[in-house]
C-alpha cells in the first residue's frame, strides 16, 4: 500500500513539474480586448493591467514558480532547503501585488517585506550549519585519518 501511494504522488508531481510550463501561456486562450471576466468566485477586473489578458499572464508569471520551488522545498531532504523558502517569499509577496489593484509598483518591493523571513532562515542556516560543521570536520579527519592508515599499509 505504501508503494502505491508513494507511486501516486510521484506521478502526481511528475504531472505538475510537466504541466507547469504550459501555464505560462493560459493568456494565449483569452481574448485580446477582454475587460472583465465572469468565475464562481466573482468577476475578475484586471484593474492596473489594462486587460485580463496581460493580468492572467502575470498571476501564472509569478504562480508557477512558486509552484516549482514548493515542490523543490517539500521533495528536498537537504539542510539547506529552508533556503528555498527566501525565493518562495519573494515570488509570494509578488503574486499579493499582482493581485492588489492598488498596487501600482510590481515588483519593485517585494524584498523589503521578505527581509524579516530572511532575517529568520539566515539565522536558522547559521545555526543549522554551525551543528552539522561538527560532523563535516569529524567526516573530513576520519577520511584523512584513512589516507594515512592506507599510505602507511602501502609502505610495509
Amino acid at each position: 500500500m505504501k508503494k502505491q501511494t508513494s507511486l501516486i504522488i510521484g506521478s502526481i508531481i511528475i504531472l505538475v513539474l510537466i504541466v507547469s510550463p504550459y501555464l505560462l501561456y493560459i493568456n494565449q486562450f483569452i481574448p485580446e480586448d477582454l475587460k472583465t471576466y465572469p468565475t464562481i468566485f466573482g468577476e475578475i477586473s484586471p484593474g492596473y493591467f489594462g486587460s485580463i489578458k496581460t493580468f492572467v499572464y502575470w498571476i501564472f508569471a509569478k504562480l508557477v514558480p512558486i509552484i516549482l520551488l514548493s515542490i523543490l522545498y517539500i521533495t528536498n531532504k537537504n539542510w539547506w532547503s529552508l533556503a528555498i523558502l527566501v525565493p518562495i517569499s519573494v515570488y509570494v509577496f509578488q503574486l499579493i501585488s499582482v493581485i492588489n489593484d492598488s498596487a501600482e509598483n510590481i515588483d519593485e518591493i517585494e524584498f523589503i517585506y521578505t527581509l524579516p523571513l530572511l532575517v529568520f532562515v539566515s539565522i536558522a542556516l547559521f545555526l543549522i550549519r554551525r551543528k552539522i560543521i561538527i560532523y563535516i570536520k569529524a567526516k573530513d579527519l576520519k577520511t584523512e585519518m584513512e589516507e594515512v592508515i592506507e599510505k602507511s599499509n602501502r609502505k610495509e
